[in-house]
């Protein structure tokens, strides 16, 4: 049987988290990005150890991932018997990731600043 070390977020990671989450990106969705950015591909129980997310956060997070399409799942059979496990890894960049938080950002901005444009035009009775 292989041992394998599990990944655990470092004080680095988390503050990549926490900018994320600065951004607009669900708490819990920023943790499980970073983990996944420096894991590359991890079950649910890797998750929720390396992160320190409870299984009902990270299931709610995979729900948003997967809706954006920033995750791709697959399943493996394990020793144990029953269900196989499900792994998740990023299915694009972490750049990527920035580039869509940074456009839609972008976006919520220029909408911002035209309601702004608006209202000065209407304020001018």
């Amino acid at each position: 049987m292989r041992e394998e070390v599990a990944k655990v977020l470092d004080d680095d990671d988390h503050e990549f988290a926490e900018l994320l989450y600065s951004l607009g990106v669900n708490r819990n969705v920023a943790k499980v990005i970073t983990y996944l950015a420096i894991a590359g591909d991890a079950t649910s129980k890797d998750i929720e150890r390396g992160s320190g997310l409870r299984q009902p956060e990270v299931s709610i997070a995979m729900r948003t991932l997967r809706r954006e399409n920033w995750v791709r799942e697959w399943e493996i059979k394990t020793e144990a018997i029953g269900r196989p496990s499900k792994v998740f890894a990023l299915s694009m960049s972490v750049d990527e990731i920035i580039r869509l938080i940074e456009e839609e950002r972008r976006n919520e901005c220029t909408k911002a600043m035209e309601r702004i444009q608006k209202l000065r035009k209407m304020a001018s009775f």
